[in-house]
């Protein structure tokens, strides 16, 4: 194991994996259907029946949307958010009153005990409204101060910071830096012991809420020493402490209403007894809060996905172009399809993802992060195709459109304001990678030593005969299965609907072949499996298809045995799979057949210079100014712009 990166330093690509790699949990206490469906093993029986609420839970949290719904409805002003860029105080304070900065806390600290599944209708809900409320709300509790003090937080520290952010504080998370993103090894902001406090000293970006936030979750470096382990850190701080300023209220393509800031600490005190769990345990409290709070992306993503079918829906029913509307011209419908199918899907990916997290009998960090990725993916791609759909009207804003007499839909706003969550809490790039990693977990355990090039030559020899032995049981296994016998999963087919069994049996098959595709990659680039990017993204792509697949297919079983559109559920769900068998055969096709190796030596050749040639013949109309701003430790010489609300 090498030294411990120093703040700020460059380090290896190894250095970074092995911090990572640390902080990431190592054991498997529960089953996963997602790893299992990695592993070429169909363990549908993990969801399926549906599970379910408890009619207690139903019931609040049923109570609570109608509450929300009108206020979102009657209070708030989603057009006057994006005109001034700025959530009014009186819709935060409306918010307050109404519970939501507590819905995900326990009620015995005043807030509303919502389950997952509960808490994520109603951010789709209010995101539907205003996206900048539902990132305000989600960042709030889903890695706020709320989730992490929940997790891993003293029973002290729960009493005395939980009921604040159940009824009044705001809170935020920080962790990204100028110039430091996805790679926590490099983490620069210092928090050096002094008696009972630490120091904290550095500079955080992109703080969603930090601009009006009353509490901070703070990751920060421990430099080791005697009595101090040292290592990445959690904190939680208040915002008004001396030394703490909002140097910059960040603006971005969309999210206008955001509270994102760039804050700076200075010689800031914050007592050891705010410091949440000990010292190193920060990203892995980080990472594990992550993987339910995850799923408050996808939340809203299936409210854009709901409020673009709507919107598809009745545009394209009064537009009529050569004598009958545009649905019905094939090119449209195509997309209408597309939306409604994939809306159908997503939402069935985030409420079993949900149920099963309120459950807690399974581990879904798997099912979290391939609903986020796969929901911010399909999200957009859903939000372009209505503007599309909506031609120029779509190009054209709400204000403009109303300005000439037209119904003012904001279809460009919700594809920029969706556009960040391809990058926000992981990006598609990044998750791709903590995916992989984690459906290779079983791989890696029983074979790392055998490809790690610091391993010794005994160390090989143990594990090739532990590989030996494990390869003997679990390849055999994948040459065959339930999914090439015809009667498999016949309960999909009910009389009088489509038929989902064969889709089902898709998917059995598929999940062997993905792992038989895995095997063959890692038996090929061994030890340079980690490299090799690409490949890995096609895989996690089409495990993502194959988790939707089944969610869509269990969702519209439980839908024919409780709701009287079953039917219905059937036919998107149909339609879906079909839809998603052709991606994942061409991401199948793509595994092998793909540029990656000539994409490699082109990026050389363009960052060697060979191509610049290419770029003549533009002006530039970027400003002037360093790529990354400088995060010195030092005193603030900015105004701050931090703004609590009350």
């Amino acid at each position: 194991m090498s030294a411990t990166p120093q703040p700020g330093a460059k380090v290896s690509e190894r250095e970074a994996r092995q911090v990572a790699e640390a902080a990431r949990e190592q054991d498997w206490r529960k089953p996963s259907f997602a790893k299992e469906l990695f592993l070429g093993r169909f363990r549908i029986d993990l969801i399926h029946p549906h599970p379910l609420p408890a009619d207690e839970d139903a019931q609040r949290g049923e109570a609570f949307l109608a509450q929300l719904r009108d206020f979102c409805e009657t209070k708030v002003d989603a057009a006057r958010i994006e005109r001034e860029a700025k959530i009014p105080d009186e819709t935060i304070n409306g918010l307050k009153e109404l519970g939501a900065l507590g819905m995900k806390i326990d009620r015995k600290y005043g807030g509303l005990g919502l389950t997952q599944v509960y808490y994520n209708k109603a951010l789709a809900l209010v995101g539907s409204a205003s996206p900048a409320l539902g990132a305000l709300l989600s960042a709030h509790q889903s890695i706020g101060v709320p989730q992490p003090l929940k997790l891993f937080g003293t029973q002290e520290q729960r009493d005395a910071f939980l009921p604040r952010c159940a009824r009044t504080d705001i809170s935020a998370f920080l962790l990204t830096e100028p110039d430091v993103g996805s790679d926590p090894a490099r983490l620069a902001t210092l928090a050096v012991p002094d008696g009972d406090d630490y120091v904290l000293d550095g500079v955080k970006l992109w703080t969603t809420n930090g601009v009006v936030a009353d509490l901070l979750v703070v990751m920060a470096r421990v430099p080791k020493s005697e009595g101090h382990k040292g290592g990445i850190t959690a904190f939680v701080v208040e915002a008004d402490s001396e030394g703490v300023t909002v140097e910059n209220r960040n603006a971005f393509m969309g999210l206008r209403g955001l509270e994102n800031g760039v804050t700076r600490f200075h010689q800031v005190r914050v007592p050891a007894a705010h410091r949440i769990g000990p010292e190193g345990a920060g990203l892995k409290i980080a990472l594990t809060t992550l993987n339910t709070g995850r799923l408050s992306l996808p939340a809203m993503c299936v409210g854009a996905g709901k409020w673009c079918l709507k919107i598809a829906r009745e545009w394209s029913a009064a537009r009529e172009q050569w004598g009958k509307p545009v649905a019905f011209h094939e090119a449209v419908g195509t997309k209408i399809s597309f939306i409604a199918a994939t809306t159908f899907a997503l939402e069935a990916v985030l409420d079993l993802s949900s149920q099963m997290a309120d459950e807690d009998r399974n581990d879904i960090r798997i099912e979290a992060a391939l609903a986020k990725l796969y929901g911010s993916e399909m999200a957009w791609l859903m939000a372009d195709e209505l503007v599309q759909i909506r031609g120029g009207r779509g190009f054209e804003t709400a204000e403009s459109l109303a300005a000439r007499g037209e119904r003012a839909v904001p279809a460009e706003q919700i594809l920029r304001d969706l556009r960040i969550n391809r990058i926000f809490e992981g990006s598609t790039e990044i998750m791709h990678l903590l995916i992989a990693r984690e459906a290779v977990d079983a791989h890696l355990s029983v074979a790392g030593d055998l490809i790690d090039p610091d391993k010794s030559l005994a160390d090989k020899a143990k594990a090739g005969a532990k590989a030996g032995g494990f390869y003997a049981r679990w390849l055999p296994k994948l040459v065959a299965g339930p999914g090439q016998l015809p009667r498999s999963y016949a309960e999909f087919h009910p009389a009088g609907h489509a038929d989902l069994s064969g889709h089902l049996r898709y998917v059995e098959r598929a999940s062997r072949k993905l792992a038989r595709s895995t095997f063959y990659a890692m038996s090929r680039w061994q030890g340079r499996m980690e490299t090799k990017q690409g490949f890995l993204g096609r895989i996690v792509d089409i495990g993502a298809e194959l988790f939707a697949m089944s969610a869509a297919c269990v969702r519209a079983e439980l839908l024919r045995t409780t709701e009287e559109y079953g039917r219905e559920a059937y036919q998107l769900a149909d339609i879906f799979c079909r839809q998603a068998r052709i991606r994942a055969d061409e991401l199948f096709d793509r595994l092998w057949t793909n540029t990656d190796e000539l994409d490699h030596k082109v990026v050389k050749g363009v960052i060697g210079g060979t191509y610049a040639w290419l770029e003549q013949g533009i002006v530039d109309p970027s400003g002037e100014g360093p790529w990354i701003a400088d995060a010195t430790p030092g005193p603030s010489k900015r105004e701050n712009v931090h703004r609590p609300i009350r």
